[in-house]
């Protein structure tokens, strides 16, 4: 059979991550059936990634068919009329003559609704020709990414029940990858077998070698004008869901002298403000923060993340969603102590996978001295405000309360990840001494970790062996291979609007309300 692999970009990130990690063994899974892969993107401008990846492949033929209709919806200038009649040519021409029985199309995150256009030609071509299509779910539209509910509907979506159908296709030839129990357990309510639970793959790798880690020290090093200081690194690109600023209070409060980096650049213009802001406010305020130096322009060979990582004294992450969050393996993989919020949605995975954090925390509670509350408070009832109508009606109703909105009147102790931008850079403004005393009284931890970074001593998380069950690649092509060869009947139209309005109650509780997503100013 041929294998098409199919992303909007194949920029760095973890969806690119999961892709070449994950071919190889499915290549070894299926070496006697596999005799071409196809890798289908709207842009593939990383030439020393595409050569890599043909390596990776080994003998069996790579192809790569970009066409940048395939991209994300946002970024095309072409009327929706007009990309629906290209798209579903281009699908076709990449599909050829192919049956059930001959492609394979592994398609990833079309659930983010970034071209709904492309996700509902795909589902409708597969199910025209038979051809299986594994859909597999890395994040959702519906959790915190609102503002692209507009441009569903530019796009032909103007109902919810049309953004189901395109998501979750009424063909029997679709099944659906979800990457945490939690998502799974939701969507397999609904969809029964056809949904399937694929966690990411991370390898039990060795550190690199020490030139490798002394040549990944000296570029960092270069990056930041030859300053000492010991580095902390947070190993993601420019995006506001990585709530960048509460990883920089950490490293201010429990390191002062480090500097915090980090690795990407912003790969969506929806996030260039936020990056601009960060970036702004380090530059007028002196804090010890360079942004994206692995996105930065330049033809010097640059580091892998991985020689990065272990030229650091410590990994940080500080990340307020995550559909299955690579960095906490990577960290236990490498070697390196790892200070990481718990998030809800895979910190249960992550202990089911037999790992353990010993400097992980649910938030960091700020007091309400630190910024001004009244403000805070009128910001947040207007960001939510305009946040919330922006939803379909049936969506406001599930709407929870921000925490802060919960008793505005009355100052207290809040989470720093639940703050808007403005009030997390008055924090940062305040003496590091100064909100420190206030906070450590709010979080019993903070005292103990500061002494061990002092002293160099955070703990470090060992790779456990229950994890290969879960996480080897050999485990990955396994049940990868066992969705594929799976069938099962059409889902009905009641069953796809139960699973999509089951997502969107969780997806909107006041759990995952968080301010800095609220907008993309």
């Amino acid at each position: 059979m041929n294998l098409i692999i199919l992303h909007y970009h194949l920029r760095p990130g973890g969806v690119r991550r999961v892709i070449e990690l994950a071919t190889p063994f499915l290549l070894g899974k299926f070496k006697d059936t596999i005799q071409k892969v196809v890798l289908a993107t709207g842009e593939a401008d990383d030439d020393a990634w595409n050569k890599q990846f043909r390596t990776l492949a080994g003998r069996v033929p790579v192809e790569f068919f970009v066409e940048p209709t395939f991209g994300y919806f946002s970024e095309l200038k072409q009327p929706p009329d007009h990309l629906r009649i290209q798209i579903r040519a281009k699908i076709h021409q990449l599909l050829g003559d192919a049956n059930g029985r001959q492609t394979v199309v592994w398609a990833h995150n079309l659930g983010i609704a970034r071209n709904l256009i492309l996700t509902r030609e795909l589902g409708h071509a597969c199910d025209q020709l038979g051809v299986k299509l594994l859909s597999q779910h890395h994040d959702w539209w519906c959790e915190n990414r609102w503002l692209r509910w507009p441009e569903m509907r530019r796009s032909g979506c103007a109902t919810l029940t049309r953004a189901a159908t395109a998501i979750f296709p009424p063909s029997e030839h679709v099944h659906h990858l979800a990457i945490n129990q939690c998502d799974t357990k939701v969507l397999q309510k609904h969809l029964g077998g056809r949904v399937s639970w694929l966690p990411n793959l991370a390898r039990r790798i060795k550190p690199p070698a020490k030139a490798s880690i002394k040549n990944a020290s000296n570029w960092i090093r270069a990056r930041l004008g030859g300053h000492d200081g010991p580095i902390w690194i947070l190993p993601c690109r420019l995006l506001r869901r990585k709530n960048m600023a509460e990883a920089l209070l950490l490293t201010r409060w429990l390191r002062p002298e480090a500097w915090l980096v980090t690795t990407g650049g912003v790969s969506s213009a929806d996030e260039l403000s936020y990056a601009k802001k960060l970036e702004q406010e380090a530059d007028k305020n002196g804090w010890r923060l360079r942004l994206g130096v692995l996105g930065e322009p330049g033809n010097q060979p640059k580091p892998q993340v991985f020689d990065l990582m272990a030229a650091s004294e410590c990994v940080i992450f500080t990340s307020i969603q995550e559909g299955f969050g690579l960095p906490y393996l990577e960290a236990a993989a490498m070697g390196r102590p790892l200070i990481a919020r718990n998030i809800p949605n895979i910190a249960p995975d992550l202990k089911r996978f037999g790992f353990k954090f010993p400097q992980s925390y649910e938030e960091i509670l700020v007091s309400p001295e630190l910024f001004d509350w009244k403000a805070e408070v009128k910001r947040q009832q207007l960001g939510f405000g305009k946040w919330k109508a922006k939803l379909p009606r049936a969506c406001q109703l599930y709407a929870g309360i921000p925490t802060v909105l919960q008793s505005s009147k009355h100052p207290f102790p809040v989470p720093f990840s639940r703050l808007t931008l403005i009030a997390q850079m008055e924090i940062l403004k305040q003496p590091a001494g100064k909100s420190l005393s206030l906070c450590a009284k709010l979080n019993s931890f903070l005292e103990t970790w500061r002494m061990l970074a002092a002293e160099g001593c955070l703990k470090t998380s060992s790779w456990p062996d229950t994890a290969d069950r879960w996480l080897s690649g050999q485990a990955y092509a396994q049940r990868w291979a066992d969705a594929v060869t799976g069938e099962f009947s059409s889902p009905d139209l009641m069953s796809i609007n139960s699973a999509q309005n089951d997502l969107i109650r969780l997806k909107v509780a006041s759990e995952q309300l968080f301010p800095l997503l609220w907008s993309a100013s």
